[in-house]
Parts: structure tokens; C-alpha cells; sequence
């Protein structure tokens, strides 16, 4: 899907920069208590009455992104727990032994690898037609990639992670196959483990090629990795099979940013401009500013405007105040650089606005 493919119809601007979100959202109050309920056995919370609670939520949440005024739409992955555990119990071989201390007081219910990995039913494909359905404007699916699956699991049925990685991506092109049947054309594929062991990007790289196999042309595959040192991935991301690279640099108040101007950045950047790890809300003047720092890498062509990371962290009102001044700031930003206020240089050289 090309970005003009995601302009709405009526936008207001010449310019476009892409709006959208990396996946998660808080969830209603409500949801978590619906799942609480679920999973207390002796109240009869059963679970066509959860899958209703899901599909409210869904509902509300593909909306809450449009009122906003996101471009390309999630719907806050309010039917998934974690993104690891959600897939891994859709994946046959994989079981859960009980959860790991991972942090502090967290704890991750990791998944072990006990047999050869198979796919046997579609993960998403409810969900995204769910959403599209709901949805008045492109909606995009966020995947963990295998490379995340496999990194963050026990491994106990392959000689080495690398194999089970190339296993795993197998099944997320199957996956991806029968999400463009449904009709998706917009895939995320969320990667934070490359960041934690960047050496080795070559085997992520050749997971996205087994990804990207026999899928059309016309499908938008962007990459997300979260924190982590961008430079020891970088240039060889330009190596992969990607439309759009996904970072975060506005928690570390774009220190990194020059890591992506010594050469040229070949992929769209999908800039985060709000912060998911405070709970304040940027004001539009600051994200305007946090904007203008992504053409000091691609042109506005390039440009791909996001918060950070998920949001399901923050409160939900903070969450939504985040969406709403980031999607005013792009468009703000766009009617600057249809009058020709805005001095557009990238590849290493800043990007200024005319007073």
C-alpha cells in the first residue's frame, strides 16, 4: 500500500504526513474486569459474553484512534495479553510453564519451545476484519516477529534460536498470507529483541525475507524496534525487505538521529514525536518541533509521524490527548510546508522553520 494510497480523501493539505500508532492503547476499566471475571471459573463469565466485551472495545478504542484523527488505525490490540504470550498460544509447540521475573515486581508468563513449531489456525485474521469493519480509515496489523518470538521464549526443541527464528518466520508469512486474502494491506512487524542483541540483524533480515515471500507488492511491511542502539543496525536495516522503519528516539530526546543521516535512509521513517513512557501530555508546538527533526533524515515524502512506542501504559486520556495534538502537530507541520515555511534538508542537515 503506498502512502497516498492512506491519504484520506479529504485531507486538508498538499503535503501528507502519515499519521498513525504503533499497535497497543489502554484498555477500558471494564475489559480488564471482563477478563478478570473470565477467568474466575466459579462467577460464569463465559466467553461468548468476553468475546462481546473484546468487540466493544475494539470498537470503541478503532474509534477513539479516528476521532483523534490517526490516518492508519489499530484497535489497541484489546483482545491480546502480551505480545509474545498472544501468539505463542496460537502456535503449536509452544507451551507455558509459569511466569519469569523479568523486572522489579513484573513478571512474564515466557513460553517454552517444546516441539517443531506448526501453524494451524489464523491468529489475526478475525481481528483485523473485525477492525476494518468498525474502522472508516486504513487499519493497520501489528505482528511480533519471529525473531522476538524466538529470542524472548525458552528454546527446547531446536538445536539453535537462528533455526527456530527462520521456523517461526515461515509462519508469519502464512500468517500475513491469509491477512492479504482478508484484505490487509498495512503490516507492522514489531522486533524489540533485535534491539537488546542487535549483532544480530542479519538473521532478522533473513526472517523478513522469508516474510515478505510471494507477498504482493502492493502490501506496506514496516519494521518497529523499540530503544535500543540504533547504530549497530544501521545502515544495514536499508538491506531489508521493508516500505517503513519504525523507531524510537523521542524518550531519548533524538540523540540518535544522527546515526540515520551518515547515509541514505532508503526505507520511510515512522518517527515517534510523543513520548510513551511519560504520562504528559506534549503540547502541539512541541511536536511540531519533535516533527521537523525527522527531515534532518528523509525528506516529507519519507515521513511517517507516530508516538514512540505502545501507549498501553498511559493513562487512557493521556493516551488519547498524545493521538490528538500529534495528528494537529502533522497538520500543522503539512500547512507549513505547503507555504513554504518550513526549510526541508535532510540527510544530515537540519531542518529549520522560517520565522
Amino acid at each position: 500500500m503506498t502512502r497516498e494510497q492512506l491519504r484520506p480523501d479529504d485531507h486538508p493539505n498538499e503535503h501528507f504526513l502519515l499519521t498513525t500508532v504503533v499497535g497497543s492503547y489502554p484498555k477500558p476499566k471494564w475489559l480488564n474486569r471482563a477478563d478478570e471475571l473470565h477467568e474466575d471459573h466459579d462467577h460464569g463469565f463465559d466467553d461468548e459474553q468476553l468475546r462481546e466485551a473484546h468487540d466493544d472495545a475494539a470498537r470503541l478504542i478503532t474509534h477513539e484512534h479516528e476521532r483523534a484523527g490517526v490516518d492508519a488505525v489499530v484497535d489497541g490490540e484489546m483482545r491480546r495479553n502480551e505480545m509474545v504470550e498472544f501468539f505463542a498460544e496460537r502456535i503449536d509447540g509452544y507451551e507455558f510453564n509459569g511466569p519469569v521475573k523479568v523486572w522489579g515486581h513484573n513478571y512474564f508468563d515466557k513460553p517454552s519451545v517444546s516441539s517443531e513449531v506448526e501453524y494451524d489456525e489464523p491468529w489475526l485474521v478475525d481481528e483485523f476484519e473485525f477492525t476494518a469493519e468498525a474502522a472508516s480509515r486504513p487499519v493497520k496489523v501489528p505482528i511480533t516477529g519471529p525473531y522476538t518470538l524466538a529470542n524472548w521464549s525458552f528454546n527446547e526443541a531446536y538445536d539453535d534460536e537462528e533455526t527456530l527464528a527462520y521456523e517461526l518466520a515461515d509462519l508469519v508469512n502464512e500468517e500475513i498470507g491469509k491477512l492479504v486474502a482478508a484484505g490487509a494491506r498495512y503490516i507492522q512487524i514489531d522486533e524489540p529483541a533485535l534491539a537488546t542483541t542487535p549483532d544480530d540483524y542479519a538473521i532478522v533480515g533473513e526472517c523478513l525475507d522469508r516474510i515478505v515471500a510471494d507477498i504482493p507488492e502492493d502490501v506496506r511491511i514496516g519494521l518497529h524496534v523499540c530503544y535500543g542502539d540504533y547504530s549497530r543496525v544501521y545502515p544495514e536495516i536499508n538491506e531489508f525487505p521493508i516500505d517503513e522503519f519504525d523507531v524510537e528516539l523521542c524518550n531519548g530526546e533524538y540523540e540518535q538521529l544522527e546515526v540515520f543521516a551518515d547515509e541514505a535512509f532508503d526505507p520511510d521513517l515512522a518517527l515517534g514525536v510523543v513520548d510513551a513512557h511519560t504520562a504528559e501530555v506534549e503540547s502541539v508546538e512541541a511536536i511540531k518541533e519533535n516533527i521537523k527533526r525527522g527531515f534532518e533524515v528523509v525528506p516529507p515524502e519519507q515521513l511517517t509521524v507516530s508516538p514512540d512506542c505502545g501507549l498501553k501504559l498511559l493513562p487512557r486520556e493521556v493516551a488519547y490527548g498524545k493521538m490528538e495534538n500529534m495528528v494537529q502537530a502533522a497538520r500543522e507541520v503539512e500547512a507549513e510546508l505547503d507555504a513554504g515555511e518550513v526549510d526541508v534538508g535532510f540527510a544530515g542537515t537540519a531542518a529549520t522553520a522560517d520565522d
